[in-house]
């Protein structure tokens, strides 16, 4: 039986994710757990944005990673997470699609009891880059 993805993304927000990843290379999404555009997620370049060891990725998007605040895992780790795009000028201003007026947004729902006993595993980002350095080069 296939795992529950803990994270998905809807059509609009896939082909962005494809537009800035041709224009910038390896990507990678953090959602932090504070005020102001704290709870939106940013998309940044792959290594320029550094989560924390106890932070938690709960899948990818397109191959690229998507990071939580440890904390914010722990209260919303019952739900779903689907990325979305809005046309516009989030609460944040470091993501890449704010040059564009388009702000990532997260989707929640609560999973039923059948997708809680089935879930994808996370990975912290200190066992996640264990990983990283023992890929061959």
């Amino acid at each position: 039986m296939e795992k529950t993805k803990r994270l998905s993304a809807t059509p609009q927000a896939l082909a962005l994710v494809q537009q800035l990843a041709n224009e910038y290379g390896e990507l990678m999404f953090y959602q932090a757990g504070g005020c102001c555009e704290g709870t939106q997620p940013q998309c940044f370049r792959k290594g320029h944005f550094y989560p924390r060891t106890r932070d938690v990725s709960i899948g990818t998007i397109n191959g690229f990673q998507f990071w939580i605040d440890h904390d914010l895992f722990e209260y919303w780790k019952y739900s779903h997470f689907e990325l979305d795009v809005l046309d516009g000028f989030g609460a944040g201003g470091f993501s890449l699609e704010t040059p564009k007026n388009k702000t990532f947004k997260i989707n929640y729902r609560i999973f039923t009891q059948d997708e809680l006993a089935n879930l994808e595993h996370t990975i912290p980002y200190h066992q996640y880059m264990i990983q990283e350095k023992e890929k061959p080069q």
